[in-house]
């Protein structure tokens, strides 16, 4: 393989970063397109991969239409691969180190790290004036989550966040059949998922193991802090479990089974959050089984309007308080403490009529109970879903539902081909050459609430307490402890921009 093109000792040119940074942020400003670098509206694209193995890979392959001029990756095996995919990329292993020397040849950016990392790398894309893919959890903390919706409001950047259910017609029939009022008004969501599929539940190991000499370990733990390197420990894909790299199984999760309820009730801050770990909490990782209720107020929203005319293009509706169930993982196995028994579900009384259309009761799945029926989905992304009314015995596929068939469509689909994660990345890929933000139906100033929401039961976790929750103000009023899981105190150099 060929060296790498910053194989000498890391460095950062701050000068030439902070002007870079200076200039891109004021053709921003000043409403210049940011479309201006090696492509023209009716080209190719200039995408860099930040993060170019395991997820990384795929999402590079997704945008092979476009011009991959860069893969950024800090292990030099696991990118060998990818590498040779795309002679023409230039190999890095700092994204700094890309954007000093190649940026001004980038228009979009991946970003496929561990969860971690997101935040610093999508912020520095864009203070640079690159749109961005950001793959799920948008980022590690509350704090990055509002700040990375803003950062997306202040530059109107096109972006799109890596939960690829967004792309299915399925969801978005289903957020229009709920807020249609096809099963009334919903005041009960429950959600389940099979992860942790990883170690969780344990401390950290003793002792040390050599680094390779073909991963920059300092670079991997970017903003947490210094630890030694254990092998198949943390990277490449154990890391999710670890509160200093991951945000366990909800964060896993949660952004693909929370979101079709997320936005079909409109769901905005909630004001509690009561988490439950099952065999206890540590401070090294998130426990094998979680239980968390969240609790959502009253509000009035507005959604896209059934009869569309030139002065009327929403309605307006009210929507009762929500509770919402967040259930993963089980107990922990006696033989294995880190892994567990898949037992965490909804009560069964809930789920009876699942289990008899189904046999079983599916590893993840997604129950909404409203006053007039209840709406169930048995995957993780919302694709499919099922109808039972009231006054109904069984659950009917949405497609085979009269009610549903009453239903007008009003969400725009996604007009692309393939599979939902391919149609995702596509979509991005479109918005920006048609420079239109509003185009991804995952982009940031909505996807980084939904992250922020299911955030907060991570620290309901890390604080051992219920959290009752001010919004606006981004803290928990009855739990200060809790401010230094809400925000993060970065290592040195790897702060957001």
């Amino acid at each position: 393989m060929k060296p790498s093109s910053n194989a000498q000792p890391l460095r950062w040119k701050r000068r030439s970063f902070l002007k870079t940074t200076t200039l891109a942020a004021g053709a921003v400003a000043f409403g210049v397109p940011t479309l201006l670098r090696g492509s023209n509206l009716n080209g190719k694209l200039n995408i860099a991969a930040i993060g170019a193995t395991g997820k990384g890979a795929s999402d590079t392959d997704y945008c092979s239409s476009e011009n991959i001029i860069a893969l950024c990756d800090v292990d030099s095996v696991n990118c060998a691969k990818q590498l040779r995919k795309y002679p023409q990329a230039k190999s890095y292993r700092d994204f700094r180190i890309m954007f000093d020397e190649i940026g001004k040849s980038i228009d979009a950016v991946t970003v496929s790290t561990p969860d971690h990392f997101h935040a610093i790398a999508e912020s520095h894309a864009m203070r640079l004036g690159k749109h961005v893919y950001g793959q799920k959890p948008l980022t590690q903390t509350i704090f990055e989550a509002r700040y990375i919706r803003n950062l997306a409001h202040e530059t109107g950047l096109v972006t799109q966040m890596g939960n690829q259910g967004s792309a299915s017609d399925g969801l978005r029939r289903a957020v229009e059949c709920i807020q249609a009022g096809i099963i009334g008004q919903v005041n009960e969501v429950h959600i389940w998922t099979d992860r942790p599929i990883w170690p969780q539940g344990m401390a950290r190991p003793l002792g040390l193991d050599r680094i390779p000499d073909t991963l920059n370990w300092d670079i991997w733990l970017g903003p947490a802090p210094v630890r030694p390197y254990k092998m198949h420990v943390y990277h490449p894909f154990n890391w999710r479990g670890w509160q200093d790299f991951g945000t366990g199984a909800l964060g896993d999760m949660a952004c693909h089974t929370v979101n079709m309820p997320f936005r079909a009730l409109r769901l905005g801050y909630p004001t509690e959050i009561e988490a439950e770990a099952f065999g206890g909490m540590n401070t090294e990782t998130y426990p094998i089984g979680s239980k968390i209720r969240f609790q959502f107020p009253a509000r009035k929203t507005e959604v896209a309007a059934v009869s569309k005319t030139f002065f009327h293009r929403h309605d307006l509706i009210e929507l009762t308080p929500v509770t919402l169930w967040w259930y993963d993982g089980g107990q922990p196995l006696a033989d294995n403490p880190s892994g567990h028994d898949d037992s965490n579900k909804p009560p069964r009384d809930l789920t009876a009529d699942i289990a008899e259309m189904l046999g079983e009761i599916p590893g993840s799945g997604c129950l909404l109970i409203g006053n007039k029926g209840t709406v169930f989905s048995p995957d993780d992304y919302g694709e499919q879903f099922f109808v039972k009314l009231r006054d109904e015995h069984k659950f009917t596929h949405f497609k085979k539902h009269p009610a549903v068939a009453q239903i007008p469509p009003v969400v725009p689909r996604n007009l692309f081909t393939g599979d939902n994660d391919r149609r995702q990345h596509l979509e991005w890929i479109a918005a920006i050459k048609e420079n239109n933000p509003q185009l991804c139906y995952s982009r940031f100033p909505i996807s980084a609430q939904l992250t922020e929401i299911m955030l907060l039961g991570c620290v309901a976790l890390q604080t051992r307490k219920t959290i009752e929750w001010d919004g606006p103000a981004m803290r928990a009023t009855n739990a200060p402890e809790a401010d230094r899981f809400i925000k993060r105190d970065n290592r040195a150099g790897w702060n957001l921009a």
